[in-house]
């Protein structure tokens, strides 16, 4: 008989919490600049929960839908298409906090970069999946660049290309990291590793020193105190905010950081508002959460019937893994400052879309996953 699909209660449980964490930190972190912004306190928490309904939806949609069809070529190049699309369709609209990130419909904004994450997963679990087929090993030769490592990579760094242009060198470095992962656990030799690590230090290096903002947050991140009420200012609040939270918190609701302090509360630095407001127990449950996220997920790839599933599982894990490892580095002051949302917590529609998407796949994957 058949065997029966059961969903991965453990991750379907911690996403949906992680979620609900976030709607709750979201008005805590925004009721005040919502009420003196818009006039009404519970404007960011409306239009997130809309953007969570529908997130939801699609990741139910998904949950359902065998992962396997997402292996057709017309559906790999068709979302490839669409992302370069978008990225590039960008550029010819107004730009938004002088860049060229987003693509609105009216109220409504899309962020391709984030979109971007997800599809290159799902080319490279797809690309790697075909050399798999084909008893490709990945090794270090110049024949194995030009013919398999080239063609897995070409269609990443155009959209990296596309992204650092709008700027966004974060997204960009997170996307690489992502590639990388993704592309060591296919099989690609640790020298390939190293000679794109030895290439992208001195890229990152000159990417920084091009742009006089980066340098001033790599100096705010080394001296954050030596321009506290400049670019080391957001730095410095979210510390404060880190804190003050002790180990049980100043209670939900009770943040000083939030008003007015510290600059993008509800949406980069949501975790100095849980700190504040929660303290060490608090910090450390979503830790938690998101280190069962992770727990859960590497399982579901390793248990995955074949080659694709395994890839695209690890790859959407790895995603929420980095991005949530970054941005607590950011928060807690280990790296330079960089607008990466907390996934699933943080405020921002296209982030929590592609992730509850992107979990939706990773649940059905779990579904189909070879039992124990």
């Amino acid at each position: 008989m058949p065997r029966r699909l059961e969903i991965d209660r453990w991750l379907f449980v911690v996403t949906l919490a992680l979620c609900l964490l976030g709607a709750v930190m979201i008005y805590s972190a925004s009721a005040v600049t919502a009420e003196h912004d818009f006039g009404h306190s519970y404007y960011f928490l409306l239009r997130q929960s809309v953007w969570l309904v529908i997130g939801v939806a699609g990741m139910f949609a998904l949950m359902r839908m065998d992962y396997r069809k997402l292996r057709e070529p017309i559906v790999v190049y068709s979302a490839l298409s669409l992302v370069v699309f978008l990225l590039i369709g960008a550029f010819f609209l107004d730009k938004s906090h002088a860049t060229h990130r987003w693509i609105r419909f009216g109220p409504v904004g899309i962020q391709p970069s984030e979109i971007a994450k997800l599809c290159v997963i799902l080319y490279l679990a797809w690309f790697l999946d075909l050399k798999r087929k084909s008893a490709v090993h990945l090794e270090f030769c110049k024949k194995d660049f030009l013919q398999n490592i080239f063609p897995a990579i070409g269609p990443i760094f155009l959209c990296v290309a596309l992204i650092l242009a709008q700027p966004d060198l974060g997204t960009s470095v997170d996307i690489v990291l992502i590639a990388t992962a993704v592309l060591f656990v296919a099989g690609l030799s640790w020298k390939w590793i190293a000679a794109g690590a030895a290439a992208a230090i001195p890229a990152l290096f000159l990417l920084i020193m091009s742009a006089s903002y980066r340098q001033a947050r790599l100096m705010a991140f080394l001296h954050p105190d030596s321009d506290p009420q400049g670019a080391g200012f957001q730095l410095m609040q979210s510390l404060i905010a880190v804190g003050s939270g002790g180990f049980t918190g100043v209670g939900l609701m009770e943040s000083k950081q939030k008003l007015f302090y510290l600059p993008e509360a509800h949406t980069d630095f949501i975790y100095a508002v849980i700190c504040e407001e929660l303290g060490f127990i608090g910090a450390i449950i979503v830790i938690a959460l998101f280190a069962i996220y992770g727990w859960r997920g590497i399982r579901a790839a390793f248990s995955a019937p074949d080659s694709f599933g395994r890839l695209l599982a690890l790859g959407i894990t790895a995603m929420v893994l980095c991005q949530a490892l970054v941005n607590f580095a950011v928060v807690l002051g280990m790296v330079p400052t960089k607008g990466i949302p907390l996934p699933f917590v943080s405020y921002g529609g296209s982030s929590l879309l592609v992730m509850l998407l992107a979990t939706g796949v990773l649940l059905n994957i779990s579904q189909q996953a070879q039992p124990d």
